[in-house]
């Protein structure tokens, strides 16, 4: 059965609160917020002890990199009690804190804060927080190591290969999760995420319904990020949608070049079609990303003709008579010829879509059936044309 850690948490971080008489939050050492607790102590409800990065903390539930890097210049990654905080207005710290950093075995797993107050807690009652923390420390090792073998174990469904292999991985994971594993779910993905590193991958805590969550290869070089989410039903994913959008939003965040879209999968009961709704998602990200209208977070059963697309190899795109037409010296006529199709032929609307003269029209679309041996009157040819033309943007 899997452990209550919310419910843990939260019980510690009430009593880190009832010790010191102040209001206590739990952070990650990524600084994204675990429990905070509801101690009631005059003045600390009203609004201005709220300074922006509390404030910021609780609603959003993580912290900026940089009010990270701020408070990690007291040395608190170092310190094994308490560490105290000056008020800073100018990095929109109003009020002075103390920081009990949650170790185990040597290693900071994490934060409890508390907004320093007058006259503070004694030595006494820091020491018995600080005891606390110690019971924090080891859930959250606990956690992380339950949270490893998910991570393990999801990654190992996404990559196998069909058959017996993916069929064992899949029992591994439906061990993993117990209970948890018979109701419905579905899969993220979102790609490519700007980060190889595991480090810098959100926690499952920070997203709605998540259940686990892995980085798998995506291309030669990249990765995406897969989130295994649980619905209430399977005719409800705004939960997995949900996720979607916080995992844009970060890694809009971490920056890079690339344009970063998240697919979701259809909704299942149970695990056994796993491998099939990783396969969606996947092509549900990748339409998002060719197709901007569909995204940024983009449906399996809303992506339409790219169901059948994302499913063809690569190679599918490059049909020798569309192939001159991909070339970026014909972009232009490439892009009439696809907009034409999607209006069904209709030379009105294609005009009024790109902006141009119908008799400029006509003529881009005689060069196309020129360089192509194209007849845009044969429904086959408009048919081939279509699909190339799509399938190049994947």
């Amino acid at each position: 059965m899997t452990p209550d850690y919310k419910g843990d948490y939260q019980e510690l971080v009430d009593e880190i609160s009832e010790l010191l008489g102040a209001p206590a939050t739990l952070e990650n050492r990524n600084f994204e917020l675990i429990a905070f607790g509801a101690y009631d102590v005059e003045g600390d409800l009203d609004p201005s002890a709220l300074d922006p990065v509390r404030t910021r903390s609780i609603l959003t539930r993580r912290s900026t990199a940089a009010v990270r890097h701020w408070f990690e210049g007291f040395g608190i990654t170092r310190a094994t009690g308490p560490v105290r905080i000056p008020p800073t207005p100018e990095a929109g710290v109003y009020r002075g804190r103390i920081c009990l950093p949650v170790r185990h075995r040597g290693v900071v797993l994490g934060y409890v804060w508390l907004l320093d107050y007058d006259p503070g807690p004694s030595e006494q009652q820091l020491a018995a927080a600080m005891r606390v923390t110690g019971r924090i420390g080891a859930l959250l090792a606990d956690e992380a190591q339950h949270g490893a073998d998910l991570t393990r174990e999801l990654r190992a469904v996404l990559t196998a290969e069909p058959g017996w292999q993916r069929d064992m991985a899949v029992a591994e994971l439906r061990t993993a999760l117990g209970v948890r594993a018979d109701g419905p779910h579905t899969v993220v993905c979102v790609a490519p995420w700007p980060s190889a590193d595991p480090e810098d991958a959100p926690s499952v805590r920070t997203l709605p319904g998540a259940t686990a969550l892995c980085m798998v290869p995506w291309g030669t070089a990249e990765h995406c990020l897969a989130v295994l989410v649980r619905l209430r039903s399977t005719d409800t994913p705004t939960p997995a949608v949900s996720a979607a959008t916080r995992l844009l939003d970060r890694a809009g965040a971490g920056g890079g070049g690339a344009r970063v879209a998240a697919g979701v999968a259809g909704a299942r009961l149970g695990l056994a079609q796993l491998g099939t709704a990783w396969t969606e998602a996947v092509a549900a990200a990748r339409a998002a990303a060719a197709e901007p209208r569909l995204g940024p977070v983009a449906q399996w059963a809303s992506i339409g003709p790219f169901r059948l697309l994302t499913a063809l190899p690569a190679r599918a795109a490059h049909d020798p008579a569309v192939g001159v037409l991909l070339s970026p010296a014909h972009r232009e006529l490439a892009r009439t010829a696809e907009v034409y199709l999607d209006c069904a032929g209709q030379a009105g609307r294609t005009a009024a879509e790109l902006g141009i003269h119908r008799q400029t029209l006509y003529y881009r679309l005689s060069r196309v059936e020129q360089l192509t041996g194209l007849d845009l009157d044969d429904g086959e040819d408009r048919l081939l044309l279509h699909m190339a033309l799509k399938a190049a943007r994947l």
